[in-house]
């Protein structure tokens, strides 16, 4: 199991990502936020693309916006190993999907608690990733839904039963405790239980474990 370390980009800290940059973490989580798809802003493009100056690390990107096509274009200048939108949003996605493809990066669809996993399968032999949302997107600190674990058994018996090479990701109220609920996903992106921890890579091994 992969293990990708959240930070909110509107609170920025270089010091977190210089102590997770000496760590085994797989990615950095950037959460990119528009004010209009969730009520919370992220800081804009022109600080984030600093990041590289604090981290090595691939980034895993998860772009909060109703319209995520400029940063779509911004990020793939940096080392961005997947780039995530929303399903929710109005937007052509199989043409936004095919722009990440175009750009050498993953492509993934975020899914928010209260919609539908079946939303996502019309998708599912387009894209790299889906990233299932255990609290609703935007905030930090949320406590993980139980339920989450039901729609991620339907989504892997799917993935399955296609034979497909999708990744299953999860955020939200990721911590030691809860990481048990979901042992079969692919990629745990967890925040304040590793931010907030007097050892990040002891955390993080016991994220793994």
């Amino acid at each position: 199991m992969k293990i990708s370390a959240s930070f909110l980009s509107s609170h920025y800290i270089s010091r977190d990502l210089e102590k997770l940059n000496v760590t085994d973490i797989d990615y950095i989580h950037v959460d990119v936020m528009d004010g209009k798809f969730v009520r919370q802003k992220s800081l804009p493009f022109k600080e984030l693309k600093n990041i590289y100056k604090y981290t090595s690390k691939r980034l895993d990107v998860h772009l909060m916006e109703k319209d995520p096509r400029k940063d779509i274009r911004n990020f793939a200048l940096l080392n961005c190993e997947f780039i995530t939108i929303p399903i929710e949003i109005d937007v052509p996605l199989f043409d936004y999907i095919d722009l990440i493809h175009r750009y050498g990066i993953k492509a993934g669809l975020a899914i928010s608690p209260h919609t539908d996993i079946e939303k996502v399968y019309p998708y599912l032999e387009k894209i790299d990733l889906v990233l299932v949302m255990a609290v609703e997107p935007g905030m930090g600190g949320q406590e993980f839904m139980l339920e989450t674990t039901v729609k991620l058994a339907k989504l892997k018996q799917k993935i399955e039963e296609e034979k497909l090479k999708v990744l299953i990701s999860v955020d939200g109220g990721i911590n030691l405790e809860t990481k048990d609920y979901v042992k079969d996903v692919d990629i745990l992106v967890s925040g304040s239980c590793i931010i907030h921890s007097d050892n990040f890579q002891e955390t993080i091994t016991k994220l793994r474990s």
